[in-house]
């Protein structure tokens, strides 16, 4: 047999197919070239090297595009809540900053109400405060402290104030506007991530 009919064979049988030779005639080739011996050994290597590559991967970028949308999805409910905080402590700050100026050029500020001026002057920098927070919420937190012991003390000189019977409930009513504010600030600072598009005082991104 010549060495291009043997090698014809042999490849056949290492791809599992029969050989257009009889084996007898194949084995006894081999047995006696070399150069034969030599081809079958590297053909085999060749196909051991080929069986051993591994399977394609799966596609699975339908299962990645759904995991991708899952992620964006929770992302933006927070992003969504803190949207609203925002809205929230601006509209309070724009409400309390109309309140002190009505006080601070109204009708009392002609009669020498020196203390009443003065809280408004300070409910004027608390609602620039609370605007700064919403414009801003990754400056929330550190005005939470601030926000909660104004809350708190508010809370405790009405309770004690209206037990003394030195004034009356419906006029401490408006008090719970700090607590509102506190509250909200307080949500807004947990839930502050990244920078969202500033809102102005009165709730207009």
């Amino acid at each position: 047999m010549m060495c291009e009919h043997v090698r014809v064979a042999l490849s056949a049988r290492l791809d599992g197919e029969d050989p257009p030779a009889p084996a007898a005639e194949i084995d006894a080739h081999l047995s006696i070239c070399a150069s034969c011996q030599e081809w079958q050994a590297r053909a085999e290597d060749l196909s051991t090297a080929l069986r051993a590559v591994p399977a394609p991967a799966p596609d699975l970028t339908a299962t990645v595009l759904a995991a991708v949308a899952a992620d964006e999805r929770r992302r933006a409910e927070p992003a969504g809540r803190r949207q609203v905080l925002r809205v929230t402590v601006a509209v309070l700050a724009a409400a309390q900053l109309v309140s002190a100026l009505s006080i601070l050029f109204g009708a009392e500020a002609g009669f020498g109400a020196h203390a009443t001026r003065e809280m408004a002057c300070f409910d004027v920098a608390l609602a620039v405060g609370f605007a700064l927070a919403a414009y801003r919420p990754e400056r929330a937190r550190a005005l939470v402290p601030v926000a909660l012991v104004l809350a708190l003390c508010l809370a405790l000189t009405s309770a004690v104030d209206v037990a003394g019977a030195r004034t009356a409930v419906v006029h401490e009513i408006g008090h719970l506007a700090a607590l509102v504010q506190a509250a909200a600030l307080w949500a807004l600072g947990r839930h502050n991530g990244a920078p969202l598009t500033p809102v102005s005082a009165g709730g207009r991104g």
